[in-house]
């Protein structure tokens, strides 16, 4: 067993962050805006469902358009045909979700509470098989959420279609700002662990 020195060991931790020790402040920033944000959005899920969709909407029609455009270039490709049907059923995907958000985001939550409730279910079967080994039951418990999430996004729908996906991405962004706050708070400190080897061997 080889043994690694602290010094080397710390060495190798402060060499994760770069030059995100020093801008560590950044980061900090973005992840308390993306905190706000995300607590500013569970106060109006409903606007921020219908906000996604329609961007979402806008990124499939243009996504299709350049694709058509890019077929019509592709002359003499046999499966060109394809190629612009797929298009075309990008673009009017987007049209539904731009022009008809709430019936997108009625339609899109029926199809997550579906895959949360399979996803639940196989997490379960999972657990079952690994039952012997150690923490056999975190894959059944975290089943268990997605069975419950599931069904309660099923109980309410399709009122639920009004306002789930605007919830996911309110979670999703406090989520995701917490994440950045722990990084730049573990940045600052291998910082100023740095500064101290310094002053040591200084």
């Amino acid at each position: 067993m080889t043994n690694i020195s602290p010094t080397a060991q710390t060495q190798a931790q402060l060499a994760i962050f770069g030059e995100l020790e020093q801008n560590w402040g950044w980061l900090l920033a973005f992840g308390i805006l993306s905190i706000l944000l995300g607590t500013a959005g569970l106060g109006m899920t409903f606007m921020l469902t219908e906000l996604s969709l329609v961007f979402f909407g806008a990124l499939l029609i243009v996504g299709g358009v350049f694709q058509v455009l890019d077929a019509i270039k592709c002359r003499g490709w046999k499966s060109i045909a394809w190629n612009i049907l797929i298009a075309l059923l990008y673009i009017g995907a987007g049209l539904v979700a731009v022009l008809h958000p709430v019936l997108a985001g009625i339609s899109l939550t029926l199809i997550i509470a579906w895959i949360l409730i399979a996803v639940g279910v196989l997490r379960a079967f999972m657990a079952f098989q690994i039952r012997p080994a150690n923490g056999w039951y975190w894959p059944l418990i975290s089943g268990l959420v997605s069975l419950v999430l599931g069904g309660m996004i099923l109980a309410e729908w399709p009122q639920s279609g009004l306002w789930i996906i605007g919830l996911f991405i309110a979670i999703e962004l406090i989520m995701h700002g917490w994440a950045y706050l722990f990084i730049a708070f573990a940045a600052r400190a291998a910082a100023k662990a740095r500064m101290a080897g310094g002053e040591h061997t200084a």
